[in-house]
């Protein structure tokens, strides 16, 4: 399978699990009046400021952030050697009727995912940037390479140290080399600080802002992850991204591998929207199509359904997209049976589609 995949994961529901485990408690996101799962006390929550270490990406100034839609009117790229697409051709004879159900998932639009799986990531970009200018599509692309990355849990790992970090990204952006391409950053590197000094959560927001400089720097859109509606608080979300230089990005991303309704991610991203300056934000609806379980369950649930198909056509002006973030029928992680994180698992992928009009 494609290397920049493997990784499409347990990480984004592992947050999730660990709070429905050990420490869960309830709370009500501001005026959504929704009963959500908080986020381990010790989690950031003493997260420090700004720290002192270098933020300058190749000494360039980010580009203005700006308030247009960077999705409007622009064709996505689709993978057409993606693992739906490879499985629903090897399916049309002797499982026709799966096959056209796979369909639903290999026509639509997914992003690449890159970390230090690829190798290098310059080249690993670089044709990730060709493959969607033959289409004259606009590649969605994810940097998941920070250092102590997911806490050390399923999709652990991540750059050696900050410096290596700084080479990595610099090394992504200067792939882009001003062509048109968008970026989510760094998923759960804001979320999920639980298992950092205060030293090195400072170091993590350095790191952050430098990212956001080099990518800016060569023209791509980036949006910062931030969670979702069931892990922190608006207010406690909103302050970590004003720290991390939201300000300079282009806004920030929600439901990454996760299977939250649409409606409750856009709740809870319009009250941080007003909490940092009215930055737009983008909705991962892979697989959230019949939302959540009742518990949260974060690995691979059973029931779930495919969702909105990605589109800059929203149902809130301040949501530029609906995005396929991780791909559907990538494994969330080897429980019950199910594949390790990031295998491409055809049987649930099939049974999203089954439940998907």
């Amino acid at each position: 399978m494609d290397k920049s995949l493997r990784f499409q994961r347990a990480r984004k529901f592992a947050p999730v699990r660990r709070d429905i485990s050990a420490r869960a408690r309830s709370f009500l996101i501001g005026a959504m009046g929704v009963t959500a799962l908080a986020a381990c006390g010790g989690d950031g929550a003493g997260l420090v400021g700004p720290g002192t270490g270098t933020t300058t990406a190749g000494g360039s100034s980010p580009a203005p952030s700006s308030s247009a839609n960077p999705f409007a009117g622009q064709k996505l790229y689709v993978n057409p050697n993606s693992n739906a697409r490879r499985t629903a051709d090897e399916w049309r004879a002797a499982r026709p009727a799966d096959a056209d159900q796979l369909e639903k998932i290999a026509v639509r639009s997914q992003a690449r995912w890159f970390n230090e799986w690829v190798g290098d990531v310059y080249s690993a970009v670089t044709g990730a940037m060709s493959a969607a200018e033959s289409q004259g599509a606009l590649p969605v692309l994810v940097a998941y390479n920070i250092p102590d990355r997911d806490c050390g849990g399923l999709s652990g790992g991540g750059g050696a140290t900050a410096a290596s970090y700084r080479t990595w990204i610099t090394s992504f952006a200067n792939a882009i080399a001003g062509r048109k391409a968008a970026v989510i950053l760094e998923p759960d590197a804001l979320a999920n600080m639980g298992c950092l000094s205060a030293a090195d959560q400072a170091s993590r927001m350095d790191l952050i802002r430098y990212a956001i400089q080099a990518l800016k720097g060569k023209g791509a859109h980036v949006y910062l992850d931030a969670g979702h509606p069931a892990w922190h608080s608006a207010s406690e979300m909103a302050r970590r991204l004003n720290l991390a230089g939201i300000s300079t990005a282009d806004g920030f991303a929600l439901n990454v591998s996760n299977f939250i309704a649409t409606s409750l991610n856009t709740a809870y991203g319009e009250q941080i929207s007003a909490l940092v300056g009215g930055k737009h934000f983008i909705i991962d609806t892979g697989r959230n199509g019949l939302g959540a379980t009742v518990d949260y369950q974060w690995c691979n649930p059973p029931g779930r359904a495919l969702g909105a198909p990605p589109s800059a056509v929203t149902a809130n002006p301040l949501v530029d997209a609906y995005l396929w973030i991780k791909p559907p029928g990538e494994s969330d992680g080897a429980c019950d049976g199910a594949p390790a994180a990031g295998k491409w698992w055809p049987e649930y992928a099939l049974e999203l589609a089954k439940r998907t009009p």
